[in-house]
């Protein structure tokens, strides 16, 4: 395969096609949202406890036994992870278990695991 066969060699613009994509635009405070979104889960650490606890809510120190780490290191993860929606938590007494934040984060990480298996 050549480099030059992705490259469109036309000169004719798609004018129907252009403005149907132009009028579903959405303005860039969405795109800079959906782009932090995905750099968050961009770190393998923070991936790593996405898996854990999409098997099940977990506490600190459980996540760190899972991923052979300290619990300030995933705490801090965590905290990250919390601060942008990706991850809730509850209580129970003294200990605090985390969670995914919703059922959009579950399907979205099991949709890329599978996306990527299948590679």
């Amino acid at each position: 395969m050549s480099k030059n066969e992705f490259i469109c060699d036309c000169n004719v613009i798609h004018q129907d096609m252009v403005n149907k994509v132009l009028e579903q635009m959405p303005d860039n405070d969405l795109f800079n949202k959906l782009a932090k979104f995905f750099k968050i889960l961009g770190d393998i650490t923070r991936t790593k406890i996405l898996f854990a606890l999409d098997k099940n809510e977990m506490c600190v120190c459980d996540i760190a036994n899972v991923l052979g780490m300290s619990k300030s290191s995933i705490s801090h993860q965590l905290s990250t992870l919390r601060k942008s929606g990706i991850v809730k938590y509850r209580k129970e007494g003294k200990e605090v278990y985390y969670m995914l934040d919703d059922d959009h984060v579950k399907q979205l990480f099991e949709i890329g695991i599978e996306h990527v298996e299948h590679k």
